[in-house]
């Protein structure tokens, strides 16, 4: 049936979905590689407190700018020393100011996902004529430095309007994660397009975890952990953690180490796949037979 939010036609995933391999565990690995509009800043910095209305911020600006000028390359090199595949967000502003960083990220296999034009750019502000520009100018960007276009989509505070999942079907996108509903992957119709929902999860982010509620690097360490025997002992079939680390916040020695322990500690597990957004859509397809749809 349609359902509010999106005005597409829901297929759920089957009860018996699991991840590659059989595994009924599956772990992602997110690394967000953000940017702000030329005037703009972070809604939330370091410092907490914010500075009086229409004074420029930048200290707020200087510390998202570590993100691509030296965090990503740290968790790269994590990344590629616990030989794991990553779902890259990226914006389209970043392409144009660290075009080196971005093509780091491709050259190193990660998948490459489509993040807005920039952080402040949300699509539920925006009208629909605003929103398929504003999809074209982030692709058309990653395109051109990466010499890749992106497959998936996921918006800026995962926060997408009305029109968003349509939008992305049209525009030839094959997964948006936009979500929270859900533990599985499952699709959505918009006539004769589908676009697979591709849900995520907050837990261990080290964004609300850390940067908003001022938990030290080893509490998501210890919710990963937690979260991971939980899944183990469930009964209620396949189930998914996002770990996600901000280029900006746990690129830093600070808390990258905890980022890598918790690769750690999912290689560990046998019964974990260890995978892609992109990845996870392709698992649902191969499942339910859907042929992917032309782009």
């Amino acid at each position: 049936m349609a359902q509010a939010g999106h005005g597409g036609v829901e297929i759920p995933a089957p009860d018996d979905f699991r991840w590659p391999g059989g595994k009924r565990v599956g772990v992602i690995f997110r690394v967000a590689l953000e940017g702000w509009s030329d005037g703009k800043w972070p809604g939330a910095g370091p410092m907490g407190n914010p500075l009086k209305p229409g004074t420029t911020d930048l200290n707020a600006i200087y510390w998202a700018e570590y993100g691509p000028r030296r965090g990503i390359y740290r968790l790269l090199k994590i990344l590629e020393r616990r030989q794991v595949r990553a779902t890259v967000l990226v914006n389209g502003v970043i392409t144009e100011r660290y075009p080196e960083a971005v093509r780091r990220v491709a050259e190193a296999g990660h998948e490459i996902v489509a993040h807005s034009y920039a952080m402040d750019v949300i699509p539920a502000y925006l009208t629909e004529e605003e929103e398929k520009e504003n999809i074209r100018r982030t692709t058309e960007s990653i395109r051109q430095v990466c010499g890749i276009t992106p497959t998936g989509w996921i918006s800026p505070r995962a926060t997408p309007s009305v029109n968003t999942a349509r939008l992305l079907a049209e525009a030839g996108y094959e997964w948006h994660g936009d979500y929270l509903n859900d533990d599985l992957p499952y699709q959505i119709k918009f006539g004769d397009r589908v676009i697979i929902a591709a849900p995520g999860s907050m837990e261990v982010n080290d964004m609300p975890m850390y940067v908003r509620y001022g938990n030290p690097p080893r509490a998501l360490v210890e919710v990963f952990e937690d979260t991971l025997a939980a899944l183990v002992k469930d009964d209620m079939g396949a189930g998914k953690i996002d770990v996600t680390a901000h280029a900006h916040v746990f690129g830093r020695p600070s808390g990258a180490w905890a980022f890598e322990r918790i690769i750690e500690i999912a290689k560990s597990q046998p019964d974990v796949w260890i995978g892609t957004r992109g990845e996870l859509a392709t698992q649902l397809r191969a499942t339910t037979g859907d042929a992917k749809k032309e782009r």
